[in-house]
């Protein structure tokens, strides 16, 4: 059997290349969205770990779509001094999601809020007051 020989170095070089202070790994994923029913209503849930009610704007477009955007920005000084900056990082979190909501949402009625890191939207259903009325049927 012969030896097998690998270049370990190659992954190390370009690691240590790309994921540096000067070109910092970028997080690229979208919060996660749960969405449930119940008899009265749907619930939408969205992973939003250090956001608050401001950094939100939630409407409804004339076609009855349910749009979420999420914007923040950051920025973490470390030192400062008058016109030299020693590190400064600057952040950006922006998303952007549309919802197709069902016919039987009540959009006048829809609800959200921030709590724990999780925003929260309260889709309630259309009330159907559907009464069963007796009636005699005619037969022909």
């Amino acid at each position: 059997m012969l030896p097998v020989m690998r270049n370990a170095w190659m992954p190390e070089v370009f690691n240590d290349f790309f994921d540096t202070d000067f070109m910092p790994r970028t997080n690229a994923t979208a919060p996660a969205i749960n969405v449930k029913e119940t008899e009265h209503d749907y619930t939408v849930e969205l992973a939003a770990a250090g956001m608050k009610k401001d950094d939100f704007n939630i409407n409804i477009d004339a076609d009855g779509n349910l749009h979420i955007k999420m914007e923040k920005k950051n920025e973490k000084k470390e030192e400062e001094k008058k016109e030299h900056y020693l590190r400064r990082e600057f952040s950006y979190t922006k998303f952007e999601q549309t919802l197709l909501l069902p016919d039987d949402v009540d959009k006048e009625k829809i609800a959200a809020n921030v709590s724990d890191g999780v925003l929260t939207i309260d889709l309630p259903k259309v009330e159907q007051n559907v009464q069963k009325a007796a009636r005699q049927i005619e037969v022909k």
